[in-house]
């Protein structure tokens, strides 16, 4: 079933039962008034009748208003009959219960079928007490309640007809706006992914459905722009080291050579494959940290540890490079320097700055500094080398961007990408800054797990259980 169905369905049957009940409160209401009605006329026919036996000493038929089936009968406080208005008519049957439930000014009223019958109390002038009973058929009353029914029984059929289609018109105009967003949602596809939704109304839920949506849209673009930018960048950088084996094979096989020819050509070759396996690890790395942070193992692990081993490893690669690691305060608590998080990004995330800074660094040479705030860990890079333009800076963290005045410098563009989602993955900030000539700073802020309290405790088990 359909929402426009739905919608018209429930608005119906809404309807329906509110009208439902206002016409059975209006039935309701007019037979009670009915039979009040007609409960004062019976009272009134008795006390004129027993009156009119008291002054006359007998009641004359032609002097009374007449109602249909009428029949008067008047009792004694015992139960004895003093007097029947119509001999030859039955009585309506009266039990003992109900005459002694008569009192003075305490009517009392039964009903029969269509006949309907009031018992009064009066005291005659010898003040004995009489018991009247007067009954009667409200055929007039009964019978403008027949059509007062039939009445509102059609009306409520015809109310059904009418809120069903105004129902359905309603549905149908409510509904257009969603079908109209459905329409252009199902004509957006790769190819004009720079669509967006256009709403009719600015300020109802589906205008916020239909920006939500188009934000929703921004992001899948970005995504989407990145990918192909990502896959033609991925795929040129692979390109070219193979094109440069392929050839440097293809010269090779030209002629023979001797040893020492093929052991160049070989070492050329090895170049280039380790320069490949830094890519494509590099590739893993950032599609690792691409993904979800849920599916990251994250643990409580040492800065100051994760520093002094990327230090280890570079150092162990290129002799050449100097990294000087500092605190610029000392922590109290040895806890101060512990984080949450990935261990092997983290130390791919520092790898990366440090060989950037000594990399592109005549001296070859960074500096680390470990700065410790109330929360956070604040880590600083900084090297003195040949700088990043002012116009290239908005850049440097888009994958496999590379500034003109570093192209001779090896290198694919990945590890400040890498190290940018990384920081970002475990809840930190990453700023840049940097002068031509003078050197470039990479400043980094990390949550710690460690909060003082009052009494002077870590709380670092609160925070490993709530990741």
């Amino acid at each position: 079933m359909n929402i426009r169905t739905r919608l018209t369905l429930l608005f119906v049957l809404l309807v329906a039962s509110i009208v439902l009940l206002f016409t059975v409160s209006v039935y309701y209401l007019y037979d009670q008034f009915r039979e009040q009605e007609f409960q004062q006329r019976l009272e009134e026919k008795a006390f004129t009748t027993v009156r009119l036996r008291e002054d006359v000493g007998e009641v004359p038929r032609a002097d009374l208003p007449v109602m249909t089936e009428e029949q008067v009968t008047i009792y004694t406080s015992l139960g004895v009959v003093l007097y029947n208005q119509d001999s030859q008519r039955p009585r309506l049957p009266v039990t003992p219960e109900f005459l002694s439930k008569v009192k003075l000014h305490q009517h009392q009223y039964t009903r029969i079928g269509d006949i309907e019958a009031i018992g009064v109390l009066h005291l005659n002038t010898r003040k004995e007490p009489l018991i009247i009973v007067a009954s009667g058929k409200d055929r007039y009353g009964l019978s403008k309640l027949d059509r007062l029914r039939e009445i509102l029984f059609s009306g409520w059929l015809l109310s059904l007809v009418i809120v069903g289609i105004a129902g359905y018109l309603f549905a149908t105009d409510a509904l257009r706006p969603v079908a109209e967003l459905i329409t252009q949602v199902n004509a957006i596809s790769a190819n004009n992914i720079h669509e967006r939704l256009r709403v009719g109304r600015q300020r109802d839920e589906l205008a916020d459905l239909a920006r939500t949506f188009n934000d929703l849209l921004i992001r899948l673009e970005e995504a989407f722009v990145l990918q192909k930018s990502f896959v033609s960048h991925a795929s040129h950088e692979l390109r070219t080291p193979l094109t440069v084996m392929m050839g440097q094979i293809e010269v090779t096989r030209l002629q023979a050579r001797s040893t020492e020819e093929y052991e160049i050509a070989f070492d050329a070759l090895l170049d280039e494959v380790k320069s490949m396996i830094r890519l494509v690890n590099g590739l893993l790395e950032l599609a690792r940290a691409s993904t979800d942070a849920v599916m990251l193992n994250y643990q409580p692990v040492r800065i100051d540890e994760l520093l002094w081993q990327s230090q280890s490893l570079l150092v162990s690669k290129k002799p050449s490079y100097q990294i000087d690691i500092d605190f610029d305060n000392i922590p109290v608590q040895e806890e101060e320097l512990v984080i949450l998080g990935e261990e092997s990004l983290l130390q791919t995330a520092f790898q990366n700055l440090m060989e950037n800074g000594c990399k592109y660094s005549s001296n070859e040479r960074v500096s680390v500094r470990i700065l410790f705030e109330r929360g956070q860990l604040k880590l600083t890079f900084s090297d003195q080398g040949y700088g990043i333009p002012e116009t290239d800076l908005p850049h440097i963290f888009e994958p496999f961007y590379r500034s003109e005045s570093t192209m001779t410098i090896s290198g694919h563009g990945i590890g400040l990408a890498l190290t940018q989602r990384i920081i970002e993955l475990h809840q930190g900030h990453i700023q840049v800054e940097s002068v031509v000539g003078k050197g470039t700073i990479f400043r980094i802020t990390l949550p710690t797990t460690y909060n003082s309290s009052s009494d002077g405790t870590n709380k670092i088990g609160e925070s490993v259980s709530a990741v």
